[in-house]
């Protein structure tokens, strides 16, 4: 990207994107295999209420913060404000869930509900901590710092499961996961709690009003479908849905790095006005993001379904379908994340706000009838068509205040790349019949080296900026 923050702190969040997807994954099978789909479909749940409940006790309040934070005035006033108004939220929101305890049955059945209101205050400090260090640019403290309250995450829940508790242990290991991690990242933080005046919190309002109804859009739109599925069908429907959305989301993970690396930046290039920066850098954003995202579909819909009943065990393996559309799901999820993340830097809240909300009322109403009528697939379908609303909405809304650039010569070089691999792939499925995890996971490997050695041939740009960045970390 010729930007040698950016490139840098990217890489720090690719890898522990590498190595935390590597342990969740390895996690994932021996729980499915040790607790079964409706375990996970319980524990899949809460993470869906804890984000909705979280949504509410944000008040959009962490993303106006990082935003004042970044533009390097008042830091520790906005930072202390910030604290101050999410605690607030939090103690007003517990006490509403006490009083409806009731309504909750999922979470009082599988004994989850007093691990969702501790979460809710552990969230404070950690959100406190995680949101200050974005806020501030050290986004390669903030991704080592998510890394670690991942990692201890699957350990203390790998523990739990071993031995037997079960959904509880898997709520509990979330919990104290993220307490831990907010300890280690306090190290290297900086802001201080200090007075803070009016003026601070308006600003934080202000901004904050349109972050928490984009945000709140996001959420319902990220876990409506999970919740309809355990209304609609039964826990263990959620667990195969989850399971093949976090299979499939292995192909957006560049994305995730560069989200987080690139929203300080460019809330700071606006400001400066350095509109050559931020378009340079949307740009390669979306390269780097396809360039692993598009082969991942080719081998998901050559390979999935084998890969799901070796790796996951026949339960998950039903998924195939609902996991090939999902593919689809997150080619969209790299243009619509991206296209948002510079709207919300860009300070252009209203017009995400437009298309969130008109994605989110599509999206409810097609995961009703669609789950309803043809199960986990119509989930998988609700969300490929609201996300194709969502991200052309956020392209045009985008277009009208800065120029958006798709590297053609790139793209072309990642299909024709893709289209080898395929070639590759396919002739070996159709003469090897994939009878073991063994004869499964050799096209694999084989299809990622052949699809890697057409990229680098093809593309002399990816080929130089990925030998300068090898250079540069002393690899060669």
């Amino acid at each position: 990207m010729s930007i040698g923050a950016v490139q840098r702190q990217s890489l720090i969040s690719f890898i522990w994107q590498i190595a935390l997807t590597a342990i969740g994954f390895l996690s994932n099978i021996y729980f499915v295999r040790t607790v079964g789909t409706s375990v996970l479909g319980q524990y899949f749940l809460f993470l869906a209420y804890f984000s909705i409940v979280g949504m509410v006790t944000d008040g959009g309040f962490a993303g106006a913060a990082i935003k004042r934070i970044s533009e390097g005035e008042d830091q520790d006033e906005y930072f202390s404000a910030f604290v101050v108004l999410r605690l607030l939220f939090v103690i007003l929101v517990v006490m509403m869930l006490v009083v409806f305890r009731s309504y909750f049955i999922n979470l009082n059945d599988a004994d989850t509900y007093i691990w969702l209101l501790l979460s809710l205050f552990v969230a404070v400090l950690f959100g406190a901590v995680s949101f200050g260090l974005q806020g501030c640019g050290k986004v390669g403290i903030h991704a080592t710092g998510n890394f670690a309250n991942n990692f201890l995450r699957i350990v203390i829940q790998v523990v739990a499961i071993y031995l037997g508790f079960g959904v509880a242990g898997l709520a509990g290991g979330f919990v104290v996961a993220m307490f831990i991690a907010a300890m280690v990242q306090l190290r290297f933080f900086d802001l201080r709690l200090v007075s803070f005046g009016w003026k601070h919190i308006k600003s934080l309002s202000t901004f904050s009003m349109w972050i928490f109804l984009i945000s709140s859009g996001m959420v319902v739109f990220s876990t409506s479908d999970t919740v309809m599925i355990g209304y609609y069908l039964n826990d263990s429907d959620v667990g195969v849905y989850r399971l093949v959305l976090q299979f499939t989301s292995l192909a957006a993970f560049t994305m995730t790095a560069f989200r987080s690396t690139l929203l300080p930046r460019i809330s700071r290039w606006g400001k400066t006005g350095e509109k050559n920066l931020i378009e340079i850098s949307l740009s390669r954003a979306l390269t780097y993001s396809l360039i692993l995202a598009i082969p991942m579909f080719v081998g998901g819909f050559l390979l999935g379904d084998k890969l799901l009943y070796y790796i996951y065990g026949e339960d998950v393996s039903r998924g195939y379908v609902t996991m090939v559309i999902l593919f689809l799901v997150q080619i969209l999820n790299i243009f619509y994340y991206l296209l948002s993340t510079y709207l919300i830097a860009l300070d252009q809240l209203k017009d995400l706000f437009k298309a969130t909300l008109v994605a989110v009322v599509a999206n409810i109403a097609l995961n009703a009838f669609l789950i309803a009528s043809i199960g986990i697939a119509g989930a998988a379908i609700a969300t490929f068509v609201t996300m194709g609303i969502n991200t052309i909405l956020t392209l045009f809304f985008l277009s009208k205040i800065m120029k958006i650039v798709i590297e053609k010569d790139s793209l072309m070089s990642i299909l024709k790349a893709s289209f080898i691999m395929l070639l590759f792939v396919g002739g070996y499925r159709l003469c090897v019949p994939l009878s073991s995890l063994l004869l499964v996971l050799f096209p694999t490997v084989l299809g990622f080296i052949v699809y890697s050695l057409s990229i680098l041939k093809y593309d002399r740009k990816i080929y130089e900026e990925l030998k300068n960045i090898m250079m540069q970390i002393n690899v060669m």
